[in-house]
């Protein structure tokens, strides 16, 4: 878990790691439940948290002068997730989606809300803590795109209640 302490590389290389924990998640979300608003709403929410990994991928080459492609690419591909950016593992999020098995929409919303309501903690955290101002720049945005993700979750909660 980030602290808000490390260079740059690391930020982004853990910011990244917690992105594709929160991808799994929600991709795994949109393929269990049987809700085709939740469904729906999950695989949106999926292909953002793919967006965020390309972008603090793209982040991270540019960095490296692009010297390091491959190693990132073998990275990528072997490296566990464990924890989402909300700070809450990817398991215990997947038992409390089992245990729960929406039946509606309001419930997957309100799941969603509490994962990126935590994110954008995180990330706000991260970026008054950080002495990089390249650190600090990198969660400053993120904390934006969380920003959209809990406008858009609020706008479709009407829709469901």
């Amino acid at each position: 878990m980030m602290t808000g302490k490390e260079d740059l590389l690391k930020a982004l290389i853990e910011a990244y790691l917690m992105e594709k924990g929160t991808h799994m998640f929600y991709s795994g979300a949109a393929a269990k439940t049987a809700d085709t608003g939740a469904k729906k709403m999950f695989t949106e929410l999926s292909d953002w948290e793919e967006r965020h990994m390309d972008f603090i991928q793209y982040l991270y080459q540019a960095i490296q002068g692009d010297r390091d492609i491959k190693g990132f690419e073998d990275f990528k591909d072997r490296t566990d997730a464990p924890v989402t950016e909300a700070g809450i593992p990817v398991k215990e999020l997947e038992a409390r989606l089992e245990k729960h098995d929406f039946v509606d929409d309001k419930g997957a919303i309100q799941l969603a809300l509490e994962i990126e309501g935590k994110a954008y903690n995180l990330y706000r955290k991260l970026s008054e803590r950080t002495s990089d101002s390249n650190a600090k720049v990198v969660f400053q945005e993120m904390m934006e795109q969380e920003v959209k993700h809990i406008d858009y979750l609020k706008k479709m909660r009407p829709k469901f209640a």
